[in-house]
């Protein structure tokens, strides 16, 4: 009698599971004769894979690591396309020798004669972003069930402020340290490439992107990869 009530439950389990996941399962022409239990979007979304084509829109929001470290948000509109913005902080020390060599464009007009500004150190106090992306996605669940390539074009703002060390010395009568700060604001195109991934039990997707940023304001030609992983929670 407890093995006919243990197989019993073992088969109400299997037949409940079985009808959550009907979005990706399709259903034969006798378990369409069972009726179905009425189950939230939420919790058949906790069950099954996201990005149902019937259930756009989507957004997603999370956070990504490298360069620069932010905070995502994602909205999906349809299948194919799909808005990101991103903000955060940028890997400053990536940029040491960028910055280093940005400190001669500092140097005031001033100096006369044997005067000299010797670059000593600097630090990078602040170093924010913030980016925009228009993407366009296809399937790749030939490669991998839940896989997805995105590609796209975006613009980013970045702020930066730095504090550089130097050694003044006018000849051989004055010698002396000091310090100075410049704010560096610029902007420019982004170009990204990636893959993301949601084939999972819960409702999040995985991601690797690439960018390349070109600086169209303060340095204009400067360009750069950045890029980094990252992770967004679906709903």
């Amino acid at each position: 009698m407890r093995l006919k009530k243990e197989v019993l439950f073992l088969f109400i389990a299997f037949l409940g599971s079985a009808t959550l996941c009907s979005a990706q399962v399709r259903k034969s022409v006798k378990s369409a004769t069972f009726r179905q239990p009425n189950v939230t979007r939420s919790k058949a979304r906790i069950m099954c894979p996201i990005f149902e084509t019937s259930q756009y829109p989507y957004q997603g929001i999370g956070f990504k690591l490298g360069d620069p470290f932010a905070l995502t948000y994602k909205f999906y509109p349809n299948k194919n396309w799909a808005f990101a913005v991103d903000g955060g902080k940028a890997a400053s020390g990536l940029y040491n020798k960028y910055y280093r060599g940005a400190f001669n464009t500092y140097l005031p007009d001033s100096l006369e004669g044997g005067e000299t500004m010797q670059y000593l150190a600097h630090k990078a106090t602040a170093d924010w972003f913030l980016e925009t992306k228009f993407l366009y996605q296809w399937d790749a669940e030939k490669l991998s069930k839940g896989l997805q390539l995105y590609a796209g074009l975006g613009w980013q703002w970045r702020n930066t402020k730095l504090t550089y060390d130097y050694l003044y010395e006018d000849g051989a009568f004055d010698s002396r340290f000091g310090k100075f700060s410049e704010t560096r604001f610029t902007y420019g195109p982004v170009a990204v490439l990636g893959f993301e991934y949601s084939y999972f039990s819960l409702p999040i997707s995985a991601f690797i992107e690439i960018e390349w940023f070109t600086d169209v304001l303060l340095d204009p030609g400067y360009q750069r990869f950045q890029g980094g992983v990252g992770m967004r929670y679906v709903f």
